[in-house]
């Protein structure tokens, strides 16, 4: 063997094995060594060829023996580490410690393992799950008059409440051992998308009891006492629940709460028991103006030591009833004019007993780490859900209306400048509501997946944000005169509050996705820092050499798959999906190493790079949502009628992915490692582009037509039937003028041919019945397409009377709580 390709193989051997993170090959890398010794040294004489062989198998003894490296390489490079590294707070290790890692991980890794995702099976809805859906959840938006109660009576009805009570919509999540539905997680969000089309506020007043709340926080640490007296009085609607977290100086720094209890003994029921003395001023609190049971958060302390040695015991969660003493419920927020119930509330002396702490005593002070981990999957539900059933909302409504309005004698949406924010409200569609069904099962897969549920929460409102302004857009003056036969309007007024609520999307993408997420996720780093902090020399040395071989691994598999070497590999992916799959395990190779090249240039300095971490929180958010869109692609069997939408998401998602990170690299301060990783994962430049005129032409025309596609893409919205609804005006008049466009046509013709004048339709259908050129059925078909038209490009108009009695309403203009049933 010539000593060229003896090297060529070792080579070989050695960047497959990388690739692969098959490390056991690095073993037969070591007995090609040894065999070259043999090769090279066999006249006994040292040569160039046997130093090296005798160099690289002395590296590899070193790096393959722990006992070795630790004490050559592992504890001096420990001691710079923990020089460099700040100590982690036990609240920030409660939040990287909370939920699990899921799919995020193998994005990070940057070599996902496809087959596991398409594999998983997506949950499907039970009988009784369906039932529910199609009987209670209809039923109640069918009594849901958005306009009345957001305009006029600034409140859900009572007989609205009595329903959502009665029915158990406050208990979806509670077990039926305690009277709940006990229904899975994609159940309760297609719930939330169905109600969310039809009111934002009946939306949030579900869907608050069952995320972040005493009922899930019941469920994991609650005592089986609290869970049995609890748990069916809220599964019944007999209590009503908030939670109370933010504060007036502590919003999205909830871990500097300044609310107050100290343990101490008080009276109850007449008897001295041990207890807790709380104060605390609380706002923003959905549901809080009509809850009767309050969930609060407050700092505990213990300065008489009754529970023990500690003096500060930390965050703790405790369930109050509103009517105890002390306990004072405030006035009424007003968001953004959408009517659910919100306000502030206060407590003054308040005292209850230590039975009242969520878990009792053994989870005092642990409430922050309660927080975050029912947070991790309370997030992956609501907001989701609620933004998906805008999205589908605006995708049903915004298709026809681009069909049903004209200019010029078109139909609008025949026009590419309407087609492309079509085009995007329908890709957004499909691609938020692939996401939201793949979160959902992970939650039903016993995940809590606390960097996704960021995710989506960041990703599902913002682009609920796009395509209600697309919607709006495309609307125009329909879409900003707010009235009875709006339905865009509210939902354009409830974007800021998604925007905001669960985590402000500033600090989701700036703080929480990739500072989280990089630690979380990556296979060895938390555990590298830790043991550097903690000295554990050990621990230390095992992760070290993972986090090299784990780097070593990406600047192989970078360049491979930036070159297209890649594809000649062997794969058992589904050959309909390959190219696809080769394309984002490109970006997510990339991904990986520019990430680790962040850290490694930036160190702890990272956290405070807000805008470097917001462009890895894009990029690793567009990967997750192709890897969704792909997913459910895949699921459906890869109809040829999806295949415009997943063409048209790919292009825009991985060029956002790599705009993101060619951004990273331009502004990490190491220039010489930026210029090196931008040459191993971008050798020839931005190679992604964004989608053509063509293909969001096809994509327009999927809501733009009535079908199949079109109903697939909006499922599961509620859509009524009578044309004095607006949706089902708009439906009505769809269908009516597809009915008569042949007809049209041939007076199209007509006037081409100088059979009649050019005027408009109403002339023309009058002087072509005259003339004879129509039937008295085709006529009675424009006639009605012509009705059904004009009713929906009609705008609601008040008088200035009507307008006046609004503005001085008492209930909305007090906004004082209203008639919820006791």
């Amino acid at each position: 063997m010539s000593a060229l390709l003896y090297w060529l193989v070792l080579a070989a051997i050695v960047m497959v094995s990388l690739y692969r993170r098959q490390l056991s090959w690095l073993g037969i890398a070591a007995v090609l060594l040894v065999a070259g010794i043999y090769f090279y040294s066999t006249d006994m004489r040292i040569t160039p060829a046997a130093v090296m062989v005798f160099i690289s198998l002395l590296v590899i003894t070193v790096l393959l023996f722990p006992p070795i490296r630790r004490q050559l390489i592992s504890r001096y490079a420990m001691t710079a580490m923990a020089r460099i590294t700040p100590a982690i707070s036990q609240t920030e290790r409660d939040a990287l410690e909370a939920g699990t890692v899921w799919w995020d991980a193998e994005l990070f890794n940057g070599m996902p393992n496809w087959n596991s995702l398409l594999e998983t099976a997506i949950t499907s809805l039970s009988e009784e799950e369906q039932a529910f859906i199609n009987g209670p959840v209809e039923t109640l938006c069918e009594m849901l008059d958005d306009w009345t109660i957001t305009h006029e009576d600034g409140d859900l009805p009572p007989e609205v409440w009595r329903y959502i009570r009665d029915e158990g919509f406050f208990g979806l999540i509670i077990p039926k051992l305690y009277g709940g539905k006990e229904f899975s997680a994609l159940a309760h969000s297609n719930i939330v998308m169905k109600i969310a089309s039809r009111s934002v506020t009946a939306a949030v007043t579900v869907m608050v009891p069952n995320s972040l709340g005493p009922a899930e926080l019941l469920l994991r640490y609650g005592t089986e006492r609290q869970r049995q007296h609890y748990l069916p009085r809220l599964a019944g609607g007999k209590e009503i629940p908030c939670f109370a977290l933010t504060e007036p100086t502590a919003g999205s720094d909830a871990a500097s709460l300044t609310s107050s209890g100290e343990v101490c003994y008080g009276k109850q029921h007449g008897k001295d028991v041990l207890g807790i003395r709380l104060n605390w001023e609380k706002r923003y609190i959905t549901l809080g103006p009509v809850a009767t049971l309050l969930g609060l958060a407050f700092r505990l302390y213990d300065p008489e030591h009754l529970l023990g040695e500690e003096e500060d015991l930390g965050i703790t969660l405790a369930l109050i009833n509103t009517d105890t003493a002390g306990v004072e419920i405030g006035q009424r927020h007003w968001p953004l004019d959408i009517a659910f119930q919100n306000g502030p509330n206060r407590g003054q002396d308040v005292f209850i007993p230590l039975e009242q702490v969520i878990g009792e005593r053994d989870y005092v002070g642990q409430g922050w780490h309660m927080l975050m981990d029912c947070l991790a999957a309370g997030r992956s539900i609501s907001l989701p859900a609620l933004a998906t059933g805008a999205a589908k909302l605006a995708s049903r409504l915004s298709g026809a209306y681009s069909h049903i309005r004209r200019q010029f004698k078109v139909p609008i949406g025949r026009f590419e400048g309407i087609q492309a924010p079509l085009a995007r409200i329908a890709a957004h569609t499909y691609m938020l509501d692939a996401a939201r069904r793949l979160t959902a099962t992970a939650v039903d897969l016993g995940e809590q997946p606390s960097v996704i549920s960021a995710i989506v929460k960041y990703q599902h409102t913002e682009y609920m944000r796009r395509i209600i302004n697309d919607a709006m857009d495309i609307h125009g003056g329909n879409g900003i005169c707010l009235g009875p036969h709006n339905l865009l309007g509210r939902a354009y007024q409830a974007i800021p509050i998604s925007i905001t609520v669960e985590g402000a999307n500033i600090l989701t993408r700036s703080l929480i996705i990739y500072g989280q997420g990089a630690l979380r996720c990556h296979p060895w780093l938390y555990r590298l820092i830790s043991a550097a902090t903690t000295a554990k020399l050990a621990q230390f040395d095992q992760a070290l050499f993972a986090v090299i071989g784990h780097t070593l691994s990406k600047l192989v598999r970078a360049p491979l798959l930036a070159f297209g070497l890649a594809h000649a590999l062997p794969s058992t992916r589904p050959k309909p999906l390959q190219a696809y799959l080769h394309r984002v395990d490109r970006m997510s190779a990339a991904f990986a190493l520019v990430s680790d090249l962040a850290v490694l240039s930036l160190g702890p300095a990272l956290k405070r790079k807000e805008a470097m971490s917001g462009r890895l929180a894009d990029a690793l958010g567009s990967l997750y949502l192709v890897s969704a869109t792909l997913k459910q692609f895949h699921d459906d069997g890869h109809p040829p009628h999806q295949r415009p939408l997943v063409d048209w998401l790919l292009d825009e998602q991985l060029y956002t992915c790599e705009q993101s990170l060619l951004a990273v690299l331009n502004n990490l301060p190491n220039r010489l490692l930026s210029s090196i990783v931008r040459r191993l994962c971008f050798p020839f430049g931005a190679r992604q582009g964004l989608p053509n005129d063509h293909d969001t032409g096809v994509v327009s025309n999927l809501i733009f037509e009535p079908g199949a596609s079109r109903d697939q893409l909006t499922a599961g919205i509620y859509i009524p039937t009578r044309i004095d609804e607006t949706l089902g005006a708009v439906e009505d008049a769809l269908q009516k003028m597809v009915n008569a466009e042949k007809i049209e046509q041939g007076l199209r013709d007509h006037v081409k041919k100088g059979l009649l004048p050019a005027s408009a339709m109403a002339v023309l259908i009058t002087e072509a019945s005259h003339r004879g050129l129509l039937s008295d059925t085709e006529r009675q078909i424009l006639d009605e397409a012509e009705e059904a038209r004009l009713r929906v490009i009609a705008v609601d108009d008040f008088d200035n009377d009507v307008l006046a009695r609004r503005n001085n309403n008492e209930k909305t203009h007090k906004l004082r709580k209203t008639g919820l049933p006791r």
